[in-house]
């Protein structure tokens, strides 16, 4: 087989598409095999969401530095670095022996994905020409990456249940090892950016470093008070470098965050219902993966399997949603997926120890899982339908750090409050059990507040009707 038939877009995207595959699948895989860890490390409570936060924190802080790492030094460059840290670090995680181990390459793994996925994109957008094949490639990226996170939950449960906990890490390492000798040999160099060749690390790092503050400050509250001088200081500082941030990318030649796309009020409302979603859902998902198993007493694998309905329901709704926005614009589609939400949640806080699982916590799980889709896939159209070509590709980066930042702080909240009814219900007496019923409960309700302030946010948003084409390109930035 000759040089140009390895190279051909399709072996690229294939490539390319495995390794998007697998930086999803990561979330999802380990939110199952949690309390495993919990009981393996010996983590607390309040300090188990470090292993889910400490991921998505890095990887959306530094999403968008990656993206401009890969235009300055070459994408296939950084494409091969990123893989080479997610595969060490998740090595690494594999073999922890602590909790702040973990936490550290969890950390790692998350900048790794920041390198690796703007990477792989800006060479897929290079290797499909626009237009109809650039939107097919886009169609299959996108889809692998659903896919992953469908898939996570399930392949989870089989290696916990199977081997153990260790293995849903390990299992990254063979795959990278493939993808990082494959790349050279099916992915063509691509030349770096002549101009600006400056980028913005000071940013990355204030932004970054300002959130991981605020949040560890909030989880904090739980086990010292809000009242501690730790805690203070944490937000205090988070407080500081987040405006130290603002006022950096203001004044630097080439910004993290171009502040004037925020001014478009399609993108900034869209990032917010992005940010609102991404608080939802992963509380949804770190509670309930707790609950199936230290509540109801399922295994890792059972637990995966009980939350497949809610991914079916996902992918079917984002299927429906596109033509959705085609025929009623992307407001009205955003406010009934918002209500979806609320409306799953609040059904899923009427679940207990006892409760069947078609009857009671299913229908909950299938109609959030189609409210998820029915806020994401408008509120990407909208991030970048409104802006000029140029700019399409900064404004889709800045709304998915939205929805991966927005993830973890909601997280970080939901978790505290969490944990503290659980601890306030047993110290009052309440059985192990039925504690952590009540934290699930308190839980869901702040997570189910996130999504009544998302129908706020999208009563504000404008009503775009975007045209069948504008979707189409939209999509295909935003996937």
């Amino acid at each position: 087989m000759n040089l140009a038939m390895r190279r051909s877009p399709w072996a690229t995207l294939t490539v390319l598409a495995l390794a998007q595959f697998i930086v999803v699948l990561d979330v999802t895989i380990v939110n199952v095999a949690l309390p495993h860890i919990q009981s393996g490390l010996g983590f607390t409570t309040d300090g188990l969401q470090w292993v889910i936060s400490a991921y998505i924190l890095l990887f959306g802080g530094f999403l968008l530095l990656g993206g401009r790492v890969a235009d300055l030094l070459g994408s296939r460059r950084v494409f091969i670095t990123g893989l080479a840290l997610f595969g060490v670090s998740s090595l690494a995680g594999g073999l922890a022996t602590s909790p702040g181990l973990l936490i550290a390459a969890r950390a790692v793994q998350g900048f790794g994905g920041a390198l690796l996925s703007p990477a792989a994109l800006g060479i897929l957008t290079v290797t499909f020409e626009h237009g109809r094949r650039r939107n097919i490639a886009m169609g299959v990226w996108g889809g692998l990456a659903g896919l992953g996170g469908t898939a996570g939950v399930v392949l989870g449960g089989v290696l916990v249940d199977s081997l153990s906990w260790r293995w849903v890490f390990i299992v990254n390492v063979p795959i990278v090892i493939a993808l990082v000798i494959a790349t050279p040999v099916f992915v063509r160099p691509i030349a770096p950016h002549e101009g600006n060749r400056s980028f913005d690390l000071l940013g990355a790092v204030l932004g970054t470093g300002g959130l991981l503050a605020v949040v560890y400050g909030v989880v904090r509250a739980e086990p010292v008070g809000w009242s501690s001088a730790e805690v203070i200081g944490c937000l205090l500082a988070g407080v500081v470098m987040l405006a130290a941030f603002l006022a950096v990318e203001t004044r630097t030649t080439a910004p993290l965050v171009p502040l004037r796309l925020l001014r478009a009020r399609a993108l900034s409302t869209a990032g917010g219902a992005l940010a609102l979603n991404g608080a939802a859902f992963l509380s949804m998902f770190f509670l309930t993966a707790i609950f199936l198993q230290q509540v109801r007493g399922d295994s890792a694998l059972r637990t995966g399997v009980e939350f497949l309905p809610m991914g079916g329901a996902a992918i079917l709704g984002a299927a429906m949603a596109t033509p959705l926005v085609t025929r009623l614009g992307t407001r009205p589609v955003m406010t009934v997926g918002a209500v979806l939400n609320v409306t799953g949640l609040l059904l899923l806080t009427r679940v207990d120890a006892h409760s069947s699982y078609p009857t009671g916590l299913m229908p909950g799980l299938i109609i959030f899982g189609a409210g998820l889709s029915a806020i994401a896939v408008p509120a990407q159209i909208a991030a970048v339908v409104d802006v000029s070509h140029q700019e399409a590709g900064a404004a889709s980066g800045v709304v998915q750090a939205f929805q991966q930042v927005g993830g973890a702080l909601g997280l970080a909240i939901v978790s505290t409050l969490s944990t503290s009814r659980t601890t306030s219900a047993i110290a009052s007496g309440a059985s192990q059990s039925d504690g952590l019923t009540d934290g699930f409960h308190r839980g869901l309700l702040v997570a189910a507040a996130f999504a009544v302030v998302t129908i706020a946010v999208t009563f504000v948003s404008p009503r775009l009707a975007p045209s069948a084409e504008q979707i189409a390109e939209a999509s295909a930035v935003a996937a």
